[in-house]
């Protein structure tokens, strides 16, 4: 069944209103989700977050043709009515700033991305559903979903928006637009020669650090807690590592420093320990489970570089196949725990502000 044959036949209302919602709820978890995606294992994640934009593009059509006399005669007004065509439009944005991204459209828009733009009004989207669907609730009736074309319709637009997707990135490739080279998070790459970008995670950016006073403390569930001076790290361990930012690019690049899981089997892991939580001098932290921190980095040097601060000196956490904001930047503790520190979805909001 075609796009066009299934708009052509008439959904109920009220099912059309609860898809949209639904898709938007999928939408929203989804790509609240790919921040934490960093390895290929979760890419469909994305591809689960492009179908339900997709899917949602002939809903909205259909819910737009259904509403348009109400919206053209002002008469027909009532008070949520303004915040039903400002949810259309904020709609209608996201879906064209996702689409567009995918097929390698660039607009400059200062140090932003359409992707930044795409997640912006995403954001948007939710509240303003939760505000609309209050004021315009109607409960969904059996008679809307118990014919059987009702279920194929939807399967076929299920079908369809997959098609869509896959034949995006075809598009993308075959006209060899910016999206082509794009990683399965939609990261552009970086030049081989060009300097990573220094970024920072809400206002996350401290003074300086003073290498002649800082120490990077391990404590917790240890043997032995140590405390670590510039002095005390030797950086032997060299590994080409890719950074995947969500700012939208991805650059693959060497990093120098001290192995975690050695700092780890220096102070001694009791036995009832299963977390590493990483904190920067901002109070700004990340946990990982215990095996993987056994093989993250506490980099010192970037490209033969010793680290600047604006990437995170005189320590930074390299954690690989994890988002840029993972990579806890200036740390200065390193504890190890039975459960991961709650305090970092706070101070995932708050840190430096």
């Amino acid at each position: 069944m075609s796009v066009r044959a299934l708009l052509a036949r008439s959904l109920p209302p009220r099912l059309v209103d609860w898809s949209l919602f639904a898709l938007v709820g999928l939408a929203a978890a989804t790509g609240l989700t790919s921040f934490w995606v960093g390895h290929p294992a979760g890419a469909a994640v994305f591809w689960t977050h492009a179908v339900a934009g997709l899917a949602m593009l002939p809903l909205l059509f259909v819910k737009f043709r259904r509403v348009a006399g109400r919206v053209r005669d002002r008469r027909a007004w009532d008070r949520a009515t303004p915040l039903s065509i400002a949810l259309a439009a904020v709609a209608v944005a996201a879906a064209a700033t996702g689409v567009a991204w995918a097929v390698g459209v660039t607009v400059p828009l200062g140090i932003w991305t359409l992707l930044n733009l795409h997640i912006l009004v995403g954001v948007l989207l939710v509240p303003l559903l939760l505000v609309h669907l209050r004021a315009r609730y109607r409960p969904l009736r059996r008679a809307d979903v118990r014919e059987r074309r009702v279920a194929l319709q939807y399967a076929g637009l299920v079908v369809a928006a997959g098609i869509t997707s896959a034949c995006l990135r075809w598009l993308a490739a075959r006209l060899r637009t910016p999206a082509a080279t794009r990683r399965f998070t939609g990261s552009r790459a970086l030049d081989a020669e060009s300097d990573v970008p220094v970024t920072s995670w809400v206002a996350d950016d401290p003074d300086p650090v003073d290498p002649a006073t800082w120490t990077c403390s391990v404590g917790g569930l240890v043997a032995r807690p140590l405390e670590l001076g510039v002095d005390d790290l030797d950086p032997t361990v060299e590994r080409r590592v890719l950074l995947d930012c969500t700012s939208g690019w991805y650059a693959e690049r060497d990093w120098r420093g001290v192995r975690l899981g050695d700092v780890l089997d220096a102070a001694g892991v009791r036995d009832d320990a299963a977390w590493v939580t990483v904190r920067s001098v901002t109070g700004y932290r990340w946990s990982l489970p215990l095996d993987e921190a056994r093989d993250a980095l506490l980099a010192t040097h970037l490209s033969g570089e010793r680290l600047d601060h604006g990437h995170g000196y005189p320590v930074r956490l390299v954690a690989p196949d994890r988002r840029g904001f993972q990579w806890v930047k200036w740390v200065e503790r390193i504890e190890i725990r039975r459960r991961p520190d709650p305090r970092q979805w706070v101070e995932i909001f708050v840190s430096g502000l």
